[in-house]
């Protein structure tokens, strides 16, 4: 049975055209169908429960079959949000046209049927969708075969064949492609970032395999090329190369920018190379080169929410690092009241990932402010339902964070319980990074030292240690996220986190 957990979702989600069409579809005359007092009752506040959702349900319309309507009303909108999808972008019309081009020829409208797989060819060659080309060559091929191939001489039928066989040699260089990409992604989010020599080294199974197939590869292909790029990029973040990550995302914009008609909707890669480009400028310290690219996300204009949110997300993300950075609280604080309406009353249209980093960052912002107490807020919507998270790299890091704040609050206690916690799973993990120890290692200390010269000394003992690791490319994986170490020093030399940040960052 359908979860109306997921109808509410799916309508909160759903865009002013949707919603139009959704209205314009439904009867004009008699009473208000069910369905449409459900999806009114479902829409009106987006924090409703599936529970209340049906108590009100049920209370307006008695003896009715809640869990039916539900079902229904997912289909209808479903259906809707699928029509709409076939007028506006051509993935869809591309693959509506072929199950048309099946309907014709069960018809036996031959001729139509024939004439509409040719445009799906003609239109599929020019998007370069090589998935819908190969089905609509393929079934054209069935066709002709049941039909005794007429008017089709020996010539052109072969032609037909090695234009196929073209597609689907490209059709598997880029499932090669993707298959290694998608394996060095999930490395990245479940092993993290390299943190040695030794685990670099364990992606150079995936670096050469890769290289491989762009080198046997003699077509000059979109889809391959950007994956080639991706692909790079991502490595090269992996090892903490920013330079020549920077680089490789540059030459994937150039690559999508050039080609606008081949765009996915929502454009999703034009956004990761963005994203990249911003990291890698961020991790570079290039605060000014980053303003033309956030320039570029407002662009980004699309009817879905989701899509829509997660790109004021990134922008406010952008935005805020340059003063975050800085230990610029206040001005932090100031553009965040700034962004309340349309991003902190919009986070649930976020992804798991971008949820995790909004909520890491608003916390870090009320932790230079000194606000303790709605910094651990910010990270609790994320650490109660570790389950849904905890997968993320970034969730160690949100950990890390959230035991800076109990040391801030003198919760020792939880401090021992939550450090063993992150040590287990830092042991399952595989190595950890140096600074993670250091920060376990600290907040594990309950009392520092009262006397100056004593606090000299200790600071001076650790101090060399830490250096080392601010230029180790490895541990510059974590401390890009946040400077532990500038914490670590505030709090032994008794001098604001907000003064240290602003030294290190001039």
């Amino acid at each position: 049975m359908l979860k109306s957990s997921a109808l509410i979702s799916l309508i909160h989600s759903m865009s002013k055209p949707e919603k139009k069409a959704f209205k314009m579809a439904l009867p004009q005359s008699g009473p208000t169908p069910y369905y449409m007092n459900l999806y009114m009752l479902a829409g009106k506040d987006k924090n409703i429960t599936p529970d209340i959702l049906r108590e009100k349900f049920l209370k307006q319309h008695k003896g009715a079959s809640f869990d039916t309507t539900v079902k229904y009303l997912y289909q209808v909108l479903l259906n809707t949000m699928l029509e709409l999808r076939t007028e506006q972008d051509s993935y869809y019309s591309l693959f509506d046209k072929i199950l048309k081009a099946r309907i014709l020829f069960e018809k036996s409208l031959f001729e139509e049927c024939f004439d509409l797989l040719e445009k799906v060819i003609a239109n599929a060659r020019k998007l370069e969708n090589y998935y819908a080309l190969l089905i609509a060559s393929r079934l054209e091929l069935e066709y002709l075969l049941a039909l005794n191939f007429p008017h089709i001489d020996e010539k052109t039928l072969l032609n037909k064949q090695f234009r196929l066989n073209e597609v689907m040699r490209i059709t598997q260089k880029i499932n090669q492609q993707s298959a290694l990409y998608e394996l060095l992604k999930h490395r990245m989010l479940y092993k993290g970032n390299t943190r040695s020599e030794q685990q670099k080294s364990e992606l150079n199974d995936l670096v050469v395999s890769e290289m491989s197939i762009v080198a046997s590869s003699n077509v000059d292909n979109f889809e391959i090329r950007k994956l080639h790029q991706l692909f790079q990029a991502n490595y090269l973040i992996s090892v903490g190369d920013y330079k020549s990550a920077l680089h490789s995302f540059y030459e994937l914009n150039n690559l999508l920018e050039s080609n606008k008609h081949l765009w996915s909707n929502p454009p999703i890669y034009y956004l990761l190379t963005l994203e990249g480009i911003l990291d890698s400028l961020r991790s570079l310290k290039n605060y000014e080169g980053m303003k033309h690219f956030i320039d570029q996300l407002r662009k980004l204009n699309n009817p879905s929410l989701n899509f829509s949110a997660n790109v004021t997300c990134l922008i406010f993300l952008y935005e805020l690092f340059p003063f975050l950075d800085k230990g610029d609280f206040f001005t932090c604080e100031v553009l965040m009241r700034k962004y309340s309406e349309d991003l902190y009353k919009k986070t649930h249209l976020l992804s798991l990932a971008r949820s995790a980093e909004l909520s890491l960052y608003t916390a870090l912002i009320h932790f230079g402010l000194r606000d303790y107490s709605k910094a651990q807020k910010a990270l609790n919507n994320i650490i109660f339902v570790g389950k849904n998270y905890s997968y993320l790299p970034l969730y160690r890091t949100i950990r890390l964070v959230n035991l800076m704040i109990l040391y801030e609050k003198k919760d020792f206690d939880l401090i021992k319980y939550e450090s063993r916690s992150i040590k287990r799973d830092m042991h399952v993990v595989g190595k950890e990074y140096k600074i993670e120890r250091s920060v376990l290692s600290f907040v594990n200390k309950q009392n520092l030292p009262i006397s100056g010269i004593k606090r000299k000394a200790l600071w001076d003992k650790i101090r060399t240690d830490l250096e080392k690791m601010q230029h180790d490319v490895f541990e510059q994986q974590i401390s890009r996220l946040f400077d532990f170490s500038a914490w670590i020093e505030s709090k032994i030399r008794r001098i604001p986190l907000s003064e240290i940040l602003a030294n290190r960052n001039q």
